[in-house]
């Protein structure tokens, strides 16, 4: 009996080991989830390299705690799923806090974000009035979804979608775009800095409305509770802004103008 009873313990000593290995090294790694279609956010480049202002601002932060980034791209329609699962630490990739408060843990914001139109640049689409009886498209759970179907305090943009034709959603923004560019649809609701790139990309076929529908702004997101590890990476953000570093991708990456964290 005291054979099996020692057994029981060691074995169970041996597991308790295991474990405690296994959180050590999962310490040191840090588990960001994004959407891999999300310029100038989160992407994939010519070289197949997954990078991107979020993206380099999680390198800078795992540098100054020696953490190993590990970037995951996720179905940005399931990242609540993927999140609580424990898959990956946070989503980080212009995840917007409006209209999200209370379901994460965030970091300050720090982005000013505003959702526009992007349309055909030939459409005859110039004003949002415009938009009555068009096929208007976005990407399923983005920013933009949100803000054309959310009920609550939301009045004007639900009667503004009401007048759409159809309201479409696709799984991401390059599908977006090629639904624009065959005729599928008429107009994008997008964020204003996926505009830009994209705009910026694809030549003269498109333009951007002047006025925005909606505004937001950007936080990093953790699962709700967790805040040792958003108040790290928040320090670490902070750190980032002091030393000029956020200001250099921000630059690089052409939203300095909508940066909001700051010294």
């Amino acid at each position: 009996m005291m054979k099996k009873i020692l057994a029981i313990v060691l074995a169970a000593l041996m597991l308790f080991a295991l474990a405690a290995c296994k959180n050590e090294n999962d310490e040191n790694k840090f588990v960001v989830g994004f959407d891999a279609e999300y310029p100038p956010y989160g992407y994939m480049d010519d070289d197949g390299n997954y990078t991107g202002f979020d993206l380099e601002v999680a390198e800078e932060v795992c540098k100054i705690y020696g953490w190993e980034l590990v970037k995951t791209p996720i179905d940005w329609n399931s990242k609540d799923q993927i999140l609580n699962s424990g898959s990956i630490d946070c989503i980080w990739n212009g995840f917007t806090v409006t209209g999200r408060e209370d379901d994460y843990t965030w970091t300050e914001a720090y982005v000013d974000n505003s959702i526009v139109w992007v349309v055909k640049k030939d459409s005859g689409i110039t004003t949002e009035a415009d938009l009555a009886g068009k096929v208007v498209v976005t990407q399923d759970g983005s920013s933009a979804h949100t803000a054309l179907t959310n009920t609550e305090d939301n009045a004007e943009n639900l009667a503004l979608a009401a007048t759409f034709k159809d309201l479409n959603f696709v799984k991401d923004f390059l599908t977006a775009f090629e639904d624009l560019e065959s005729g599928m649809a008429d107009a994008i609701a997008i964020d204003i800095g996926v505009a830009k790139y994209q705009l910026e990309s694809r030549g003269d076929k498109f333009v951007m409305l002047e006025e925005p529908f909606s505004t937001e702004q950007y936080a990093v997101g953790f699962k709700l509770g967790n805040t040792e590890l958003r108040d790290q990476v928040q320090a670490a953000m902070k750190q980032l802004v002091e030393n000029g570093k956020f200001g250099e991708l921000a630059e690089k990456y052409g939203i300095k103008d909508m940066v909001c964290l700051t010294k």
